[in-house]
């Protein structure tokens, strides 16, 4: 097992129709607007941006992102994801009900030197803190969807 390679898997249910959802994460430059835990978005071009993210524990990653795919009729944002963390990220946004679901998918590897040292040991403990930081970026679009 690579120890310092994560995958991860989140459905957020959401109260605001998929196309309305979709659009608001389409905008990646105003995910520090409600998901406090994405510090900085800071774009480079029309399809690339550097992202500084920091939960629970004390410290940050930096990553470039780069658009792979957008599809707003499949509902589908994927990026490739290269610096501290290494790998692809995927929101795919679907009809729920009288809402949507917007489904979080991600493989990345861990270059940060410090967790990659800890990778054994911290691996509950940084797998944890990702999921407190996404359950708290769903608190955040469920209020922020409410004013848009």
């Amino acid at each position: 097992m690579d120890w310092t390679r994560y995958r991860f898997r989140s459905e957020w249910p959401l109260p605001a129709d998929p196309a309305v959802v979709y659009e608001v994460l389409e905008r990646v430059e105003d995910y520090p607007r409600w998901w406090r835990q994405v510090r900085e978005v800071r774009r480079i071009d029309g399809t690339r941006g550097v992202v500084t993210i920091r939960s629970l524990l004390p410290y940050g990653l930096t990553f470039t992102a780069r658009e792979v795919r957008r599809d707003p009729a499949a509902g589908v944002l994927e990026i490739a994801m290269s610096g501290d963390l290494d790998g692809w990220a995927r929101w795919t946004v679907s009809a729920d009900g009288t809402g949507s679901l917007a489904r979080y998918e991600q493989l990345v590897d861990v270059n940060k030197p410090l967790l990659r040292r800890f990778a054994v040991p911290g691996r509950p403990v940084f797998r944890a803190n990702h999921r407190l930081m996404m359950r708290a970026g769903r608190r955040g679009l469920v209020g922020y969807l409410g004013t848009v």
